[in-house]
């Protein structure tokens, strides 16, 4: 393997333009912002003015140069996507809840004990039926019944 540098290689070649031109992009995009010189004032203030008429003059070009859309036209293209927004979303939507509806999980409550390994109590609950869970009707009902039939 040569160590010595390959510079007719068509890539660093490549890289090493694009760098350069970059660097030339970004000295001409500082010489528009540049502080005026000092001098006299009224020198100061016509060299600002330069400055400013040319930066005016590179947005105009910039402008000149790009493809620009009137207002008219850029608020139908943005109707035009809100209409295919909503031809695509709507059906999509629908569809998804069609398909919740039909193939959906009902989850049904289970009827019957539960199994010890669901019913784990560390200690009993803070309140009167206190093997019951917070929102389970069923055993408040089995609970209160019981109390009534001890006579609590």
């Amino acid at each position: 393997v040569s160590t010595t540098r390959n510079c007719n290689n068509p890539t660093m070649f490549a890289a090493r333009r694009l760098a350069a031109q970059s660097a030339v992009r970004m000295t001409q995009r500082r010489s528009a912002q540049t502080v005026p010189r000092m001098g006299t004032e009224e020198s100061m203030k016509a060299e600002a003015l330069e400055q400013i008429k040319a930066r005016i003059a590179h947005q105009k070009m910039i402008v000149a140069n790009s493809t620009h859309k009137s207002h008219a036209e850029e608020v139908d293209e943005m109707w035009k996507w809100i209409k295919i927004s909503f031809i695509v979303a709507l059906p999509v939507c629908v569809l998804s809840i069609l398909k919740d509806i039909v193939f959906g999980d009902h989850h049904e409550e289970h009827h019957g004990p539960q199994p010890d390994y669901m019913k784990i109590r560390n200690k009993a609950f803070p309140w009167e039926c206190e093997d019951c869970a917070l929102f389970d009707p069923a055993c408040w009902k089995k609970c209160k019944a019981e109390m009534l039939a001890e006579g609590h």
